[in-house]
């Protein structure tokens, strides 16, 4: 295998349990990557507020990927590079979602907007991002801040369905692509998890062929087809796990950890941060 000098790592689903808990196993892997030399940073759906405990515990130097990708801040969580959804295409995702009977969230940089406090995943963000929603009743005065729009919904048939429609309706204009079964999520036009590795990549100078990534969902495929090396979790779904050179065990597993050990093999000490 390629060897590896940087490291790029979703977040639900691969680095944290079912739980959201960050395993002592996957602290212990990503310690190891640091010591020997080899990069590591994370990217993810999460809004940028939900990262925040994660950067300490895994000692993140690098720029942290938000929003898919779509906002880039530093360490300390101020923003590096930010794009947003087109106000015209924001207001038309929420009323597909809207006419699909879909709960709908939208983010701008710091605030969680719903109408709905009641939905039946608000309290699951809530759990996960560790922070509470703003209840809105009108989404038109934050349409030109919106950092990402979610559709949320335990009726994951439906929300494919949705994920195709709303492909075709945003077009280039947007993003939209599900990052978990129950989560449709609208970013910004032309830019993805894959953008983000592009320009981490650059910006400390390893080409492509020697990042690995690591991940278990759709939206993960953007950065696998960027790096020389990915890792998809044995929770993924098959067609994630085809589109991956490589295969782990699952989150509850310590997947992660399992294919940082693959990267300690083949990795090589060349900067450190």
């Amino acid at each position: 295998m390629t060897r590896i000098d940087l490291v790029v790592s979703d977040v639900d689903g691969t680095l944290l349990t079912k739980d959201k808990i960050l395993t002592d196993g996957a602290k212990a892997a990503v310690r190891r990557l640091h010591e020997a030399g080899i990069g590591f940073t994370i990217v993810s759906s999460r809004p940028t507020i939900g990262m925040d405990f994660l950067v300490a515990p895994l000692a993140i130097k690098l720029p942290i990927g938000a929003f898919n990708g779509s906002s880039i801040v530093d360490a300390a969580l101020k923003p590096v590079e930010q794009h947003l959804i087109p106000a015209a295409t924001a207001k038309r995702s929420i009323d597909l979602l809207r006419e699909r009977g879909i709960d709908i969230w939208l983010f701008t940089n710091d605030r969680w907007l719903t109408p709905n406090p009641d939905g039946e995943y608000v309290a699951h963000e809530q759990r996960t991002i560790k922070h509470d929603p703003t209840i809105v009743t009108d989404f038109a005065p934050y349409l030109d801040r919106a950092c990402k729009i979610v559709g949320a919904s335990s009726n994951a048939a439906q929300l494919q369905r949705c994920e195709a429609e709303m492909q075709q309706l945003v077009g280039d204009q947007a993003t939209a692509i599900r990052s978990q079964t129950y989560y449709l999520d609208i970013t910004p036009p032309g830019h993805d998890k894959g953008t983000f590795v592009e320009t981490i990549a650059k910006r400390v100078g390893v080409p492509l062929a020697n990042v690995a990534t690591i991940g278990d969902m759709q939206n993960d495929l953007a950065m696998f087809a960027k790096s020389g090396v990915s890792f998809a979790m044995g929770n993924a779904s098959d067609d994630v796990k085809a589109r991956a050179t490589n295969v782990t065990e699952t989150n509850e597993q310590d997947g992660f950890a399992r294919a940082m050990d693959v990267v300690l093999r083949t990795g090589r000490q060349i900067f450190r941060f």
